[in-house]
C-alpha cells in the first residue's frame, strides 16, 4: 500500500475488545454484549449499525488476537509514514444500555436489507441525550490510550439506514453530536465519513438534508469519501459536498465477487474532472472495494492515477502493464490485454459490479444474461494467452491471469447453455433440454471446478483454512468456518442477501453451484415429462435445502492446488472454443 502511495487507511481491528471493555464499565453484562456483536464475517455491518447478533457471539480469544493484530497494524503503518484512521462512536448502542440507563433517549432504527428485527433494528441514541457524549468520548479515550492516535476517525450513523427524521435541524444535531464526541477525547479530531448514504438513498438525501448533515461539523474538520465516484459521483450535485473536503474514490467491487470488470475510461478521466470542478474541495484519490484479490489491473491503474497530472493513454499503458506483470514482453499477451481493456474493463454509464452471471445465481427462468461487452473479445484473449503459455508459463502472475480469463470464458459459456436450457424448456423440446443441461452439469461446470482447483488463489479450501486458522479451539474453528461459508453463499440465516458475496472457487463450484444447477435441470425435465408447470417458489424451497446443506456439510476441502493449470485451460479451450465461434450450442466440440 505504501509503495503505491496510499498514505491514509483504516485501522479498525480490535475495536470490539475496546467496546466490550466500555460496555462492561457502563454496567452491561456479557450476554447483553454477546447479543450485539455479529460473527467475524459480518462485523463491518455491525459497526455501521446494520446488523447485530448474526453468526456471533465473538469468542474471548477473538478479542485478544484482534487487539494484538491492531497493535502490529498501527505500528507498521506509522513506521511507513501512513496515517491511521481509527473508529469512533456513531450513536448505535446495544439494547442493554436501556436496562442500565432506563431514562436514556434511544430509538430503534428500521430493519436493514432483507433482515428482520431478529438481527437488525439497532438502537440509536438521541443526539441531545447526554449519554451520547459520555459513551462516545469514553470509547475514544480508551481507544487512544490503547493505540495512540493520528487524529483521524471514522463513523457512519446512517449507512443504508433511513434517519428518524428528515428535518435538517435533526440531521445537523446528529453529525454535531458525533463530532463533539470525537473532540471530547481529541480536540484535533478530523472525521472521515463515507458518502455512500447520499447516492444510496437519494430520495431521502435531498440537498437540504445533505447540507445539514455536512454542516453539523465545522468546514475542514470532516473529509467525505465520494465512495462510488466512478459511477455515481456525489460531489457534482452537492456543490463539492458544500465545502467539506472529499476524496474521489473508486469502489469497483461489491461482495468480493470474481468476474472481469472495470470502468477504465471513468477512472482515467474522473479524478481530473473532479479537480477541475468549480470550487472543488477534492483532496485525494482512494480505493474502497468491498473485496480485493480480483481484477488486479484496475487497482494498479487507479493507484497510478494518483501520481498523474492528466489521463493516461490506456492501450499503451496496458501494453506496458502486461510486460511488467509477466516480467517479459510478449506480443500475444499484450494483444490479449488490449482486447480485455476495450471489452470487460470498459463498462460505461452507471456500472455496478455485482456478478449476476447465471453461474453464481440461484437458477430461475428469468435470469439476466446481458453484458456490457462483446464476448468474442474474451474468447480471443483466452486464445492469445494460451498461445503465450510456452514463453510465459513460468510466471505466477501469468498462470493466475490464465485461470481468470479461462474462468470468465467459462462463465460466458454457462450463460449460453442457460439460454439453451430455457429455450428448450419453453419449446417443450426434451432432447435439447437434456443435451444442454447435461453438458452444463456434467462437463462444463466440473471442468471449471478442476481449473479453479489447480490454482492456490482459487481454492475454497484456502478460504476456509484461513478462517479456521484464526481459532484457538475446535469449537471456534467450526464457528469461523460457518461464518466463512455463510458469507459466500446464503449471507444470512435464510438467504437474506443470497449470493451477494459469490466467489468462483474450486470446491464451491462443484458442491454448491453445480448441485443447484443439477436440481434445476432435473426439475425442468420432470416438469416436461409430467406435464406439470414449473413453480419457482417450490424450486426455491427445495434449492434452499441444498444451499443450507452446503454450509453444514463439514466437508474438508483441499487447501493445496491439484492439476496442471495450462493443461486444463487448453483442454477446455479445445473442447469449447470452436463452438463459441460457430455460436452452436448443440454441445462441446
Amino acid at each position: 500500500m505504501a509503495l503505491s502511495g496510499i498514505n491514509l487507511a483504516p485501522a479498525f481491528a480490535g475495536q470490539e475488545a475496546v467496546w466490550q471493555r466500555v460496555y462492561r464499565n457502563l454496567g452491561l453484562n456479557q450476554s447483553e454484549i454477546d447479543k450485539y456483536f455479529t460473527g467475524p464475517a459480518f462485523l463491518a455491518w455491525n459497526r455501521m449499525g446494520n446488523l447485530r447478533r448474526w453468526a456471533g457471539p465473538l469468542p474471548p480469544a477473538w478479542h485478544f488476537k484482534q487487539l494484538y493484530l491492531q497493535y502490529r497494524i498501527v505500528e507498521r503503518m506509522r513506521s511507513l509514514g501512513m496515517t491511521t484512521v481509527l473508529p469512533a462512536f456513531a450513536g448505535h448502542v446495544p439494547q442493554g444500555i436501556l436496562r442500565v440507563f432506563p431514562r436514556v433517549n434511544a430509538t430503534r432504527l428500521g430493519h436493514w436489507s432483507h433482515f428482520d428485527c431478529t438481527y437488525s433494528c439497532i438502537y440509536l441514541l438521541d443526539p441531545e441525550d447526554h449519554m451520547f457524549q459520555v459513551i462516545g468520548t469514553l470509547f475514544l479515550k480508551e481507544l487512544i490510550k490503547e493505540f495512540g492516535t493520528d487524529h483521524v476517525y471514522s463513523a457512519d450513523t446512517f449507512n443504508e439506514m433511513t434517519p428518524l427524521s428528515s428535518d435538517p435541524a435533526y440531521l445537523s444535531r446528529v453529525s454535531n453530536a458525533v463530532f463533539r464526541s470525537m473532540t471530547g477525547a481529541d480536540p484535533k479530531a478530523l472525521w472521515l465519513m463515507q458518502g455512500w448514504l447520499f447516492q444510496h438513498q437519494p430520495d431521502f438525501w435531498q440537498p437540504a438534508q445533505v447540507r445539514a448533515l455536512l454542516h453539523g461539523v465545522p468546514l475542514g474538520r470532516m473529509i467525505v469519501l465520494d465512495l462510488f465516484a466512478e459511477s455515481k459521483p456525489v460531489y457534482q450535485w452537492t456543490e463539492s459536498f458544500y465545502g467539506q473536503p472529499f476524496i474521489w474514490c473508486m469502489l469497483h467491487n461489491f461482495g468480493g465477487n470474481h468476474g472481469l470488470f472495470g470502468t477504465v475510461e471513468a477512472i482515467n478521466h474522473g479524478p481530473f474532472a473532479a479537480r477541475r470542478f468549480p470550487n472543488s474541495t477534492m483532496v485525494g484519490t482512494g480505493l474502497v472495494p468491498e473485496g480485493i484479490e480480483q481484477n488486479d489491473m484496475v487497482y494498479e491503474l487507479m493507484n497510478e492515477l494518483g501520481w498523474r497530472q492528466e489521463p493516461l493513454d490506456l492501450p499503451s499503458w496496458v501494453t506496458r502493464y502486461a510486460e511488467r506483470r509477466y516480467g517479459a514482453p510478449n506480443a500475444a499477451a499484450a494483444s490479449a490485454w488490449r482486447l480485455l481493456l476495450r471489452s470487460v474493463y470498459n463498462c460505461t454509464g452507471v456500472c455496478v459490479n455485482h456478478n449476476r452471471s447465471p453461474l453464481v445465481r440461484r437458477p430461475s427462468l428469468h435470469m439476466d444474461t446481458e453484458l456490457w461487452y462483446n464476448t468474442s473479445d474474451v474468447y480471443e484473449a483466452w486464445r492469445l494467452l494460451l498461445s503465450a503459455g510456452a514463453e510465459l508459463g513460468s510466471s505466477p502472475t501469468f498462470l493466475y491471469d490464465l485461470v481468470d480469463v479461462t474462468r470468465q470464458a467459462a462463465q460466458q459459456l454457462v450463460s449460453d447453455y442457460y439460454l439453451s436450457i430455457r429455450q428448450a424448456f419453453q419449446s417443450h423440446a426434451l432432447p435439447e433440454l437434456l443435451t444442454a443441461g447435461g453438458v452444463l452439469v456434467y462437463d462444463l461446470l466440473p471442468e471449471l471446478d478442476s481449473l479453479l482447483s489447480s490454482h492456490s488463489l482459487f481454492l475454497l479450501g484456502r478460504w476456509l483454512e484461513y478462517a479456521r486458522a484464526m481459532a484457538t479451539s475446535d469449537r471456534e474453528a467450526e464457528q469461523y468456518e460457518l461464518n466463512a461459508r455463510n458469507q459466500v453463499t446464503l449471507w444470512g440465516p435464510s438467504g437474506n442477501i443470497l449470493d451477494y458475496a459469490n466467489k468462483q472457487l474450486g470446491g464451491l463450484v462443484l458442491d454448491y453451484y453445480t448441485v443447484r444447477w443439477s436440481l434445476f435441470v432435473s426439475v425442468l425435465v420432470e416438469s416436461l415429462n409430467s406435464g406439470r408447470p414449473f413453480h419457482q417458489d417450490q424450486f426455491n424451497q427445495a434449492v434452499f435445502q441444498v444451499e443450507r446443506g452446503f454450509i453444514y456439510n463439514k466437508k474438508r476441502y483441499p487447501a493445496v492446488p491439484v492439476g496442471d493449470t495450462m493443461e486444463i485451460s487448453r483442454k477446455l479451450f479445445l473442447k469449447y472454443y470452436p463452438s463459441t465461434l460457430r455460436r452452436s450450442l448443440a454441445g462441446p466440440a
